[in-house]
């Protein structure tokens, strides 16, 4: 975790006063957090509100089947919501995104129909980073493989030394 003193912001991502607060950054300033990454069968990029159609049909179609993927079994999420709801959620994302908090990736196939998501957020029990991923039930075959691209791609393309990545030991 990194951390720099800026000029008082709004509440949510800081600590400390007497004008400055300390920002947790969860990448290095310097580090520029990767635009998406394309294999055969997936592409990533940003989530953003965008997405919001697909994403939506994506994951409420697919309920059970991510209640039963690793990292999602016994949360509260997903859950029934509404599309407007389901926006207000994407649009927290891609806040986190541009304030460096956390990444998520909206998982296309190469048709650019949603398919799933994937999420990079702060680490706990000594790692750097979470991941967590999840695809639709249709496209179940794909949950081991983009598990395994997507923390290689981290490995290549991220600053972080350990990952605990759902599902995958």
């Amino acid at each position: 975790m990194y951390m720099v003193l800026v000029p008082s912001l709004p509440a949510g991502l800081l600590v400390g006063g007497l004008g400055y607060s300390r920002v947790l950054m969860f990448v290095p300033e310097e580090f520029d957090p990767p635009t998406g990454a394309t294999t055969e069968r997936f592409r990533l990029e940003p989530l953003t509100v965008e997405h919001n159609e697909a994403d939506f049909a994506a994951w409420s179609s697919s309920i059970e089947h991510i209640r039963r993927t690793p990292g999602f079994e016994g949360g509260n999420w997903p859950r029934q919501m509404t599309p407007q709801e389901n926006a207000l959620d994407l649009a927290m994302h891609a806040k986190h995104f541009a304030q460096r908090a956390g990444f998520t990736y909206t998982v296309l196939d190469p048709t650019g129909d949603v398919i799933g998501c994937v999420y990079i957020y702060p680490g706990r029990d000594g790692a750097d980073a979470d991941v967590r991923s999840w695809v639709r039930a249709d496209h179940a075959d794909l949950d081991g493989p983009l598990r395994r691209e997507v923390l290689a791609w981290i490995r290549r393309q991220w600053p972080f030394r350990a990952v605990s990545y759902a599902g995958l030991g």
